[in-house]
């Protein structure tokens, strides 16, 4: 057996030493670890995904996306029709369409309701050479809208996704019913606190180069700092403890979009502060439905949003953090939901006062 050069061996050293002292959990770089991490957290999805599927209905979907394929499920499908807008939920990162999936479901009691993952992100495709920036959310989107041939949509935007939903909104009025706001950003507030990741990955720095070589090289490290982020964005244990090993196995392939797009997100974020006009000109209603204990995209935040666009409605979530749709998903439906429920009662008694005069 040859042995380890010395060189080698020292540079090793090194970078053991560097991922566990530049990094809030200790990084290990041992093929075994990764290969044992996958196995573990790959059981636990596919035992949640059995039985959600045996739970719900929903039609699976690939979207054409250039020459690659977007992963999205339709939910409600009897719901659909020219008079009923589609509601698209969009998520953010570093997580996926599983984000929505208490919430669509009951969306779908009444609506036509699609969710999708992004390019990179969950089951969609994750090509090596991409450009991961705002821009392919953005048309990831427009895709799916063509996809469905979707004449009126309510765009359902949360974290990462608020600033392609919100362009695309912008640039498409006449085929946006509205526009929902679940804790999320588009442009420079004081207000605002990133997550300690998006603080790591977004600025450039040694500690920032250590800690992604780590988490290339190892799965263990990547999993362990993702789970000690995503913890975070949670406010109830129980789901906490069913969705974050979801996340965390996705998160295993999703680390080439998770890097590029955080190297391109301040430049991109700052870029729309160019657009706030726009926003306080937006004429279609936005509903801004925030957790209450979200510590970064917090309620100052979601009230900045409602003094900007000037049809807005403001919805603050208790016992509910970052992840509002998974803390609270009953509250969030109804805020989601108000006007078309109100609409379909006031239809409904019109229609029974219309039968006792024609009797």
């Amino acid at each position: 057996m040859k042995h380890i050069q010395p060189f080698r061996f020292i540079a090793y050293t090194m970078l053991f030493v560097l991922l566990n002292a530049c990094s809030p959990i200790a990084y290990f770089v041992l093929p075994t670890s990764s290969l044992a991490t996958g196995v573990y957290y790959q059981q636990k999805y596919l035992s949640y995904d059995e039985n959600y599927r045996n739970a719900y209905t929903f039609i699976e979907h690939k979207v054409p996306r250039n020459n690659h394929r977007l992963y999205a499920r339709e939910y409600g499908k009897q719901h659909q029709s020219e008079n009923n807008s589609t509601l698209i939920l969009m998520h953010g990162f570093p997580d996926s369409l599983h984000l929505y999936d208490d919430l669509a479901p009951i969306l779908a009691e009444n609506r036509h309701v699609v969710s999708f993952d992004f390019l990179g992100w969950g089951q969609s495709d994750k090509p090596a050479f991409h450009t991961y920036n705002v821009q392919s959310l953005y048309d990831d989107l427009d895709s799916i809208v063509q996809y469905f041939q979707l004449n009126q949509v309510e765009l359902v935007v949360h974290d990462a996704s608020g600033p392609p939903g919100i362009d695309w909104a912008l640039d498409h009025p006449e085929q946006v019913a509205s526009l929902v706001l679940l804790n999320t950003y588009y442009h420079p507030m004081e207000e605002l606190i990133a997550p300690e990741a998006i603080q790591l990955f977004s600025r450039p720095s040694l500690r920032r180069s250590v800690v992604r070589t780590g988490a290339l090289i190892s799965h263990y490290g990547w999993s362990r700092g993702f789970s000690n982020q995503v913890a975070k964005f949670f406010y109830d244990e129980n789901q906490r403890g069913k969705f974050l090993p979801v996340f965390v196995y996705q998160a295993l392939s999703i680390k080439s979009a998770f890097f590029e797009h955080n190297e391109l997100l301040v430049p991109e974020y700052e870029a729309r502060q160019n657009k706030l006009e726009w926003l306080r000109q937006f004429p279609k209603p936005v509903k801004i439905v925030f957790g209450q204990e979200d510590p970064y995209l917090n309620i100052k935040v979601a009230k900045q949003f409602h003094q900007t666009f000037p049809n807005s409605t403001l919805h603050l979530i208790e016992q509910a953090a970052h992840y509002v749709q998974l803390d609270n998903a009953e509250h969030v439906a109804a805020a989601i939901l108000d006007d078309f429920i109100t609409e379909k009662l006031l239809a409904d008694q019109q229609g029974k006062l219309t039968a006792k005069t024609t009797r």
